[in-house]
């Protein structure tokens, strides 16, 4: 028998999902402000017909999982727990569903993780594996950021596509349509255990 190693990569993993696991599910953005950065997990609710089966599973799955690091942590160095960056991406991610035509706000709600900054990326790489979440992996395009006026020749994302709305996705090419990219997520979920 193999020894049990508590830093093994799958024990890590387990260890991060358990830990975000026994996050108490809050509305989308939280209602209080906190400090901090770290993992988060969005789920969905609502009626939207091609996520009926991530409504319907007996174990919620997160419909998307993601990270927020600390304000200048790709420049190195060890930053405090002072900074808002788990919050504030929340709250980004609340106003790119708001502005979506076809989703409602009230239907999502969130776990988060406050996390040592130096965990962060491998603690949302562990949610990604283990979640599959469809806005991850199925469809990309929902933690984007406006591109700015000189990356405008990039082509809509999928996420855009399905949930229409955002107001600098819109001028963006779209390279497929909306029943492309209903039939990737309807394959993908058909596929979920």
């Amino acid at each position: 028998m193999k020894p049990y190693d508590p830093l093994a990569y799958e024990n890590l993993a387990r260890s991060v999902v358990n830990a975000l696991l026994e996050q108490a599910p809050r509305p989308l953005p939280p209602q209080e402000l906190f400090d901090g950065s770290g993992v988060y997990a969005i789920y969905y609710r609502g009626n939207f017909p091609c996520y009926s089966r991530l409504v319907e599973s007996e174990k919620p799955k997160p419909i998307y999982v993601g990270k927020a690091v600390p304000t200048g942590a790709r420049k190195g160095g060890r930053k405090p727990l002072a900074g808002r960056e788990l919050y504030q991406r929340l709250t980004q991610h609340s106003k790119s569903i708001q502005q979506a035509e076809n989703l409602e706000l009230q239907d999502f709600t969130c776990r988060y993780l406050v996390v040592e900054s130096v965990w962060i990326t491998l603690a949302e790489r562990f949610l990604v594996e283990h979640f599959q979440p469809v806005w991850n992996v199925a469809i990309d395009g929902f933690g984007n950021h406006d591109p700015g006026a000189g990356r405008r020749a990039m082509k809509r994302p999928l996420w855009d596509i399905l949930h229409p709305g955002r107001p600098w996705a819109t001028g963006l090419n779209a390279e497929v349509s909306m029943a492309e990219v209903l039939d990737k997520v309807s394959a993908f979920l058909g596929n979920m255990t």
